[in-house]
C-alpha cells in the first residue's frame, strides 16, 4: 500500500511540474515506472496514455490564454505524426532504451529549471519550413520509439533559436506531445500491446496534477524551490537509467 501511494505521489508531482511548462511528463512517468520494475512493454503505452491526458490539459490552458501559434506548430507536426507511428514499431535493447530515456530526462531537467529561458522580449523568428520538417520527423520517430511525446526536446530547440517565446513554446509543445502520443499509441495497439490494470488510477492522479500544474503555469506562477526538488529527483533517476 505504501509503495502504491509513493508511486501515485510521484506521478502527481511529475504531471504537475511538467504541465507547468506545457509538457505531458512521459519521460518522468517512464522513469518512475521503470524504477519500480514495471515491464517496458507496459510502460510505453502507459506513459503515452498519461501524456495524452496531461498534455491535452496543458494545451487547453495555454490555448485559452491565447499563447498557441499555428505557424509555430505545423512545420514540426507535419512529419512528426507519421514518424511517431513508425517509431512505435522499433524495439530497443533495454540498456539503450534506458540510456536514451536518461538523456531525455537530463534535457527535461534543464527545461524545468529554466536553463533555456531567455531574458528580454526580442522579436521571435519564423521557423524555416524545411528545418521544421526535419526536426519534427526526427523527434516524432524518437517519440514513438521510446514512448514520449517529444516536447521536452522540441521546446528547448524553439527557445534556443528564438522561434517562440516561453508561453508560445509551452502551448506548441503541449499539442505536439498530444498528436505524437496518439500516433504512438495507435502503433502500439496495432501490435497488440496491453495496459496494466493500475493505469486508470494513474490517469486520475496525473489528470489532477496536470490540471493544477497547467493552470498554474499558464497564469505565470513559479516556485523555484519545488522545481529544483523535482529536478533533483529526476537527476537521480537519470543517473540510474544511464549508468546502472
Amino acid at each position: 500500500m505504501s509503495e502504491l501511494l509513493e508511486v501515485l505521489f510521484l506521478l502527481f508531482i511529475v504531471a504537475f511540474f511538467y504541465s507547468t511548462v506545457g509538457h505531458g511528463g512521459a519521460s518522468g512517468y517512464i522513469a518512475v515506472l521503470t524504477l519500480i520494475g514495471i515491464s517496458v512493454t507496459l510502460i510505453k503505452p502507459s506513459a503515452l496514455l498519461l501524456n495524452i491526458f496531461v498534455a491535452s490539459i496543458s494545451f487547453y490552458h495555454y490555448y485559452k490564454q491565447g499563447h498557441f501559434k499555428w505557424r509555430l506548430f505545423y512545420p514540426f507536426a507535419i512529419l512528426s505524426v507519421p514518424m511517431a507511428y513508425v517509431g512505435s514499431f522499433v524495439v530497443l535493447d533495454p540498456t539503450w532504451y534506458k540510456r536514451i530515456l536518461g538523456i531525455c530526462l537530463l534535457i527535461a531537467i534543464l527545461r524545468i529549471v529554466g536553463v533555456f529561458n531567455k531574458k528580454g522580449n526580442s522579436a521571435t523568428k519564423q521557423v524555416p519550413l524545411v528545418t521544421g520538417l526535419l526536426i519534427g520527423a526526427a523527434l516524432g520517430f524518437l517519440s514513438g520509439m521510446i514512448g514520449i511525446g517529444g516536447g521536452i526536446i522540441l521546446s528547448p530547440i524553439i527557445l534556443i533559436f528564438n522561434w517562440g517565446n516561453l508561453k508560445e513554446t509551452s502551448a506548441v509543445s503541449a499539442l505536439f506531445i498530444v498528436v505524437n502520443s496518439i500516433a504512438g499509441m495507435i502503433g502500439l495497439f496495432k501490435q497488440g500491446i496491453n495496459l496494466p490494470s493500475e493505469v486508470f488510477l494513474w490517469i486520475v492522479v496525473a489528470i489532477a496534477g496536470g490540471f493544477l500544474g497547467a493552470y498554474w503555469g499558464s497564469k505565470k506562477a513559479t516556485n523555484t524551490t519545488l522545481r529544483n526538488v523535482l529536478a533533483a529527483v529526476l537527476l537521480v533517476a537519470a543517473f540510474k537509467l544511464i549508468f546502472i
